[in-house]
């Protein structure tokens, strides 16, 4: 249900580029992410700083696209997330000496401190490199290419969360010791 919550403002984006084009995408994708806001309020009664600062960022950018009818806003949104992601984590990490990550996930998980540390580093290597391919998208491609990618580009992040579910089940403590029947 969650994931299917986190991917429908792009699906409906997507339907509604092939539909009739950028401009109603734009406004879909801005509708769809505040109701989708709406709902992860209403069930954790809460919202985490990601919810908050993509909501900002797709209405930000998606009414300069509205307003001054070009579609480049719209596409160089990922690029600034990502980006802005990945200075936060790698500044509180070797600025700071903090781990967001740690920081946030820490009550979840029980990992040593190296292994967050180094998903801290792998996460910051992912935000880098989707701002880069969305960079290089929004800069050479087509809108229509860029749509695209946007759809089918989400394998980049399900194969970084399944490797990344793999790197973690390696270190995960067990909390109850096994009983030998």
């Amino acid at each position: 249900m969650r994931l299917l919550l986190d991917f429908l403002p792009i699906l409906l984006f997507f339907a509604a580029y092939k539909l009739e084009g950028i401009y109603l995408a734009t406004g879909v994708l801005m509708a769809a992410t505040v109701v989708q806001t709406g709902i992860v309020y209403a069930l954790d009664r809460k919202l985490q700083n990601i919810h908050k600062i993509t909501l900002v960022l797709v209405l930000v950018f998606g009414v300069l696209t509205l307003v001054l009818q070009d579609e480049r806003f719209i596409k160089w949104k990922p690029t600034v997330l990502y980006t802005g992601m990945a200075v936060v984590l790698g500044a509180a990490l070797w600025g700071w000496k903090k781990n967001f990550l740690q920081m946030l996930l820490g009550t979840q998980l029980s990992l040593p401190e190296a292994v967050w540390a180094r998903l801290t580093v792998a996460w910051v290597g992912y935000f880098l490199f989707m701002a880069a391919i969305n960079a290089w998208f929004a800069a050479y491609q087509t809108t229509e290419q860029w749509v695209n990618f946007k759809l089918w580009g989400y394998v980049f992040p399900v194969a970084f969360i399944v490797a990344q579910g793999l790197y973690i089940a390696r270190h995960i403590k067990d909390e109850e010791p096994r009983s030998e029947a």
